[in-house]
């Protein structure tokens, strides 16, 4: 059957699959849920999509790899089973009808089940490493044609992990042996391979564990989601853990008790208590504690010992100002019962901040990192990045800063209004980009401040993984001549922009339970020279090389991305007429140091190297081939490793602002220490350093 599916459009980046889904009302929900969400699609998404046969294939086929994209668990019967609704679920999508999802979650459960005898049998006997098997792990293995033959895979690939294990051990103990041979005690070679097989038996009851605890609304998300992914990667849909998830990330901020947490074992482990955060202000909180049951104020405690992280995480979380009680286990086994008064928690590692770097010119280059393009979506006051970014612009003035090196690498974009306002910080005034809706409509977003908070040369840093907004910034900065852009060989090229639907907000009666969100792409957005970023990303000015230059990153490898294409140029002014001399400058000296370094060309080596990793399908099950494998790949590794060392003429400090502030906090002084060490280390940097001085020079 064939509905078109029509359009409109609005917002952010970030690609995110979600899975959990919460409904009082199970059966009302349900019902309701995939109408609500292909009605929306069809009046707001960017593309329009006819909900017809061809999408239900597609579904079926984005679902199948869902359920079992490793082909451990289906058998071909299974899919033959499951394909007579190949063509249906788009009439069962619009008649509430979960025919095909009851029919694949009763199949797959038996499956699982299934698999459980399948690998405690196969790990209660040793394996036999000396022969010439070899076992495929590529995704293009056809679904087993019966038992026996699945039987067989899982037999190879748990003998391929006890056989990393196994060699994983060996190393320890041949190490053990070489710092200390007098006092080494030997385990023998049978001792250690019962020791890996119940390791890995260990994890596999572990990971069978949790799938036991998805439940069907976690796989009916997972279903939903294959029908909204075929109107592009971007469009998903959030339950409503998840979109508060979503907002915490963007806004930096949340209520809670401000520990990172782990599920382990069945087990929530606390891995890292945020410095300033509730948990950190009482004290009694330590990482390694198990938290075995949470309580809110005096109400009974409920045990989390099995539970989903999710679920887990919900009950810890809570208002300001309330109270919640933790009974935990100690390292040392003690049982303590904490209680702490939830608070506001600032993420502190997703904020802009800034440093002063220079070599041994004494040239001082200012340094400012942007993990991603945050904003307080909620509008309850929180930090946007756009205002955060001009406060670090003004610190560095203040400290003297002559040019500013700006990192986008790996920030993966975020809110569209706060690059219009960041990237006219940098120019008097002029469109930043330009945008298109489904009716073809253009609209272009301008920065009508005629202030520029930064006038002096600025480089900016990109990879593969900058996208997004991100792609915004470095393109309007690009073509206004205003900045280098430096790094990979493009960026990610994500040209689309999403808006969240609330989808209980878009119905008509009140008593249907919160459904969550969609996020759907309702507009695509081009460079003010008319040309988009989808697929092609931003070309930097100088491009250095880099672990992922000879492997296809980036919305290009993504299915249904939305296609490359231009519009009108808009109406701009550049910023540098001399612009092209001066940049001719830098490129050429940055090609002469880069043809130089050593580091870079085993970089460039050492890429060739992931490709053909990447790209490997079959590894052999012979522990002494595997051994040698290992052993090269070692050897090249820490050869690589060795070369990134500490530039001893790289300078890097603190801002005066922060020194004050930070180094009152010893946790905080150590966590912005580990920073700077690392980026002493960063070649990336060390080149956008000496960028930065010539084209400073350039202006001289």
């Amino acid at each position: 059957m064939k509905r078109f599916v029509k359009i409109l459009m609005v917002l952010v980046p970030v690609s995110l699959l979600s899975f959990g889904f919460y409904l009082k009302n199970q059966d009302e929900g349900e019902q309701i849920l995939l109408k609500a969400i292909l009605e929306n699609l069809g009046r707001h998404h960017y593309h329009p999509q006819p909900v017809d046969d061809n999408m239900s294939e597609l579904a079926y086929k984005n679902y199948l790899s869902a359920m079992d994209n490793s082909k451990r668990f289906l058998l071909q019967e299974d899919v033959d089973a499951l394909s007579q609704y190949k063509t249906q679920l788009d009439d069962q999508s619009l008649t509430g009808s979960y025919e095909f999802f009851d029919l694949s979650v009763d199949i797959l459960d038996r499956r699982i089940d299934e698999a459980q005898t399948y690998y405690r049998e196969i790990l209660a006997k040793p394996f036999d490493f000396t022969t010439d098997e070899t076992v495929n792990m590529g995704e293009n293995n056809p679904y087993a044609a019966n038992k026996e033959e699945l039987r067989e895979r899982w037999r190879k690939y748990l003998k391929y992990n006890v056989m990393t294990r196994l060699s994983a051990k060996m190393d320890v103990q041949e190490k053990a042996k070489a710092k200390d041979e007098d006092a080494f005690q030997p385990i023998p070679y049978d001792s250690l391979e019962l020791m890996a097989r119940e390791d890995i038996l260990k994890n596999h009851d572990s990971w069978f564990n949790r799938m036991e605890r998805v439940d069907r609304k976690d796989r009916l998300a997972a279903y939903v989601n294959s029908i909204t992914r075929i109107f592009d990667p971007h469009t998903n849909y959030f339950p409503p853990e998840d979109k508060e998830n979503f907002d915490i990330r963007m806004s930096g901020k949340l209520e809670g008790i401000g520990a990172q947490l782990q599920e382990k074992d069945g087990y929530i482990k606390v891995v890292k208590i945020i410095p300033g955060s509730p948990c950190a202000l009482q004290g009694d909180l330590g990482v390694n504690d198990l938290i075995l049951k949470v309580g809110q104020g005096e109400d009974e405690p409920a045990s989390i010992v099995n539970v989903k992280m999710n679920d887990a995480v919900q009950l810890i979380r809570g208002k300001k100002g309330t109270e919640v009680r933790l009974t935990v286990q100690k390292p040392d086994g003690a049982i303590e019962i904490i209680p702490i008064i939830r608070d506001v928690v600032v993420l502190e590692e997703t904020f802009a901040k800034s440093l002063m770097i220079n070599d041994e010119d004494k040239r001082k280059m200012g340094y400012l990192h942007l993990p991603s393009f945050y904003t307080d979506f909620t509008g309850t006051g929180g930090r946007t990045c756009w205002k955060d970014v001009e406060t670090e612009l003004k610190k560095l003035e203040e400290d003297g800063a002559e040019a500013l090196i700006f990192d986008l690498r790996g920030n993966g974009g975020g809110s569209l209004n706060d690059v219009v306002n960041m990237a006219g910080l940098f120019i008097e005034k002029g469109p930043i980009v330009q945008v298109k809706d489904s009716r073809g409509k253009n609209a272009v977003l301008r920065d009508n401040n005629g202030n520029v908070e930064w006038d002096k040369p600025v480089v900016v840093l990109v990879n593969e993984f900058s996208a997004s907004a991100s792609e915004i910034f470095a393109a309007a900065l690009q073509d206004y001549n205003r900045a280098v852009i430096v790094g990979s060989h493009t960026t990610h090229g994500k040209g689309t922009v999403q808006r969240f639907i609330p989808l209980n907000r878009t119905l008509r009666n009140n008593n249907v339970p919160d459904l969550g969100s969609l996020k759907l792409t309702t507009q695509k957005f081009y460079r003010i020279n008319g040309g988009a970023t989808q697929l092609k990303g931003v070309t930097p000015d100088v491009i250095l090389p880099d672990n992922y230059m000879f492997i296809e990153t980036g919305e290009k490898e993504q299915e249904y991305a939305l296609e490359w294409d231009k519009i009108e140029e808009s109406e701009y002014e550049v910023y540098d007429k001399k612009w092209n001399k001066r940049l001719s400058a830098v490129q050429k000296n940055s090609t002469s140091r880069v043809d130089k370094e050593e580091l870079f060309a085993s970089i460039e080596e050492n890429a060739r190297v992931w490709r053909e990793q990447r790209d490997k399908d079959v590894f052999t099950l012979n522990l002494e081939e595997h051994r040698k494998e290992e052993e090269a790949a070692r050897k090249r590794n820490e050869a690589f490793d060795e070369l990134f060392k500490p530039y001893p003429e790289l300078e890097i400090n603190m801002l005066s602002a922060d020194a004050l502030i930070i180094n009152r906090d010893s946790t905080k002084q150590k966590i912005r220490q580990t920073w700077m060490d690392r980026l002493k280390e960063d070649p990336y940097l060390m080149e956008a350093l000496q960028i930065s001085e010539d084209l400073t020079a350039q202006y001289n």
